[in-house]
């Protein structure tokens, strides 16, 4: 078993890890348990019931948080020469399409999100095997497959995500930064279960949200009453 250290003991000790708190009380022991001498980031887990090895069940969709999630997100846009400037003029970080990929070919995925073109998807298709199991082959359903290159790399810059359940029917998804004030995290956190909430499978039956824990990179974490998230 791990050795617990000192300073994630002193963690544990400021709240009872068996106890459900409200939205606002667990982002209060977050930001007090957080004990990284970085910006942690804060992440929301939420487990769902649904299966998610049954197609009319799997639970996936993009959501804008309203402050930003607080991570500088690295932009690859895959697109044809006369995209090249639009992607650019939007702050894509690379853009281009042969160079990038035999770059992605050869092992390089240093990049966050890759958005496309439709046109050129014969070509990024080749790079599933490597770029699916990182999360970042582009998806029309998330957007990240379009002509409107520009405004999808404004978009991601600004705040949106994407999320699907895991194979354990759990959405994990960072929502912010343990520096954010307490009311970003709360409106942040709020928009995703909602968004969450508003695609439940008309095939999923009980209990949909069976639970949700927030935590900051290596802090405990802290459990939420889904009636105190959804508005």
């Amino acid at each position: 078993m791990a050795k617990i250290t000192r300073k994630r003991k002193e963690a544990l000790a400021k709240f009872d890890t068996e106890s459900i708190y409200t939205i606002e009380n667990a982002i209060d022991i977050v930001k007090d348990t957080t004990y990284t001498k970085f910006d942690a980031s804060v992440d929301v887990d939420i487990r769902l019931g649904v299966d998610p090895k049954k197609a009319n069940q799997m639970v996936r969709g993009i959501v804008t948080l309203p402050h930003g999630s607080g991570k500088e997100v690295r932009v690859l846009v895959l697109c044809t020469p006369d995209k090249e400037e639009e992607a650019k003029a939007a702050g894509a970080d690379y853009y281009g399409l042969d160079e990038y990929v035999t770059k992605i070919k050869g092992g390089w995925t240093d990049i966050d999100v890759v958005i496309t073109m439709p046109s050129v998807m014969a070509k990024v298709g080749a790079l599933g095997r490597i770029l699916g199991p990182r999360g970042l082959m582009p998806n029309p359903k998330t957007g990240t497959v379009t002509m409107e290159v520009g405004k999808a790399v404004n978009e991601v810059k600004a705040g949106k995500i994407d999320f699907k359940v895991d194979k354990f029917g759990i959405i994990h998804a960072a929502i912010g930064k343990a520096s954010f004030e307490k009311q970003q995290l709360l409106d942040n956190t709020r928009e995703l279960i909602n968004t969450v909430v508003k695609l439940k499978p008309t095939s999923a039956k009980g209990t949909y949200v069976k639970s949700i824990y927030m935590s900051s990179t290596m802090s405990p974490g802290v459990q939420i009453e889904p009636k105190s998230v959804t508005l």
